[in-house]
């Protein structure tokens, strides 16, 4: 795999000599002084175009192959300009996001995360140093609180409805998917309140694994089911007793209401359901 240092002049390298781009800055994990280095970092770059609709790249795709050997790349377009993500052969995955130059304080400003590799027109100055704030779990509002709990009750339903149809696939999105990312947001803002929300628990919890004491780590990943229906009852058990401790200390901790009612009476429905799913 390219070293860093390689790709990065590789990178600028391009942007020189284009005219038509002004200024380029790296964000992500690679400006990340909290993330885990390693080669499986992406580039996070952007590059800031002056008149981007009057340009070729999205048209002619050539500059791609000046990057390395491709394996599979995916574009996007959005409102400031498009993206392309490359996987290349040799490891080196970059996503490259083309902006209008006309962005470039708005985007430089929307994510901490920020270097300034190239600036050809001195546009934006001294920016602070790289850092995570803009990724810290935000403390949740009484009502997002509520929410979210209400949520994490209310999905179980699907999954016992799915149980007793039959239907493993549908009840597996349900509790894999929609159940499990109630629970890691709940997780999420107890890790929040334990740093006193100045952290950053990475995309979709990833690393949770080393924010969290072995113990109660190992805990939370065995809420995750076999696609095994007797399984899938014994830790919507488990979830329910996640949802009861973890709801109701965050409630202690924000000083928000917790839903007593809600927690009893859908652990009752699940009991009975179970009960007559056995019979």
């Amino acid at each position: 795999m390219r070293k860093e240092a390689e790709v990065i002049e590789m990178i600028l390298r391009f942007a020189v000599s284009r005219e038509s781009i002004r200024a380029v800055v790296l964000n992500g994990s690679r400006v990340n002084s909290n993330a885990p280095k390693d080669d499986f970092r992406d580039y996070d770059v952007i590059f800031f175009v002056k008149d981007l609709q009057r340009t070729d790249f999205k048209q002619n795709r050539k500059w791609i192959d000046k990057f390395g050997e491709l394996v599979i790349m995916q574009h996007n377009n959005f409102s400031e300009g498009y993206i392309f993500m490359m996987q290349y052969k040799d490891g080196v995955r970059i996503d490259l996001n083309f902006c209008d130059l006309k962005h470039l304080q708005k985007e430089v400003k929307k994510d901490s995360l920020t270097k300034v590799l190239l600036d050809k027109d001195d546009l934006l100055g001294k920016l602070t140093p790289p850092n995570d704030r803009t990724y810290h779990i935000k403390k949740p509002t009484e009502k997002e609180f509520s929410e979210l709990v209400n949520e994490a009750w209310w999905i179980q339903l699907y999954v016992v409805k799915g149980i007793c149809r039959d239907e493993l696939i549908y009840t597996k999105y349900m509790y894999d998917v929609i159940l499990m990312d109630s629970l890691r947001k709940l997780m999420s803002w107890k890790i929040g309140f334990r740093n006193k929300w100045q952290i950053n628990a990475g995309k979709c919890g990833k690393w949770f694994k080393r924010l969290l004491p072995k113990k109660e780590y190992e805990e939370f990943i065995q809420l995750y089911p076999k696609a095994d229906y007797e399984n899938i009852w014994n830790c919507l058990s488990q979830a329910g007793k996640f949802i009861h401790k973890t709801g109701k200390e965050l409630a202690v901790m924000l000083d928000y209401d917790y839903p007593e009612q809600d927690d009893k009476n859908v652990i009752k429905y699940i009991q009975e359901m179970k009960r007559i799913w056995e019979c």
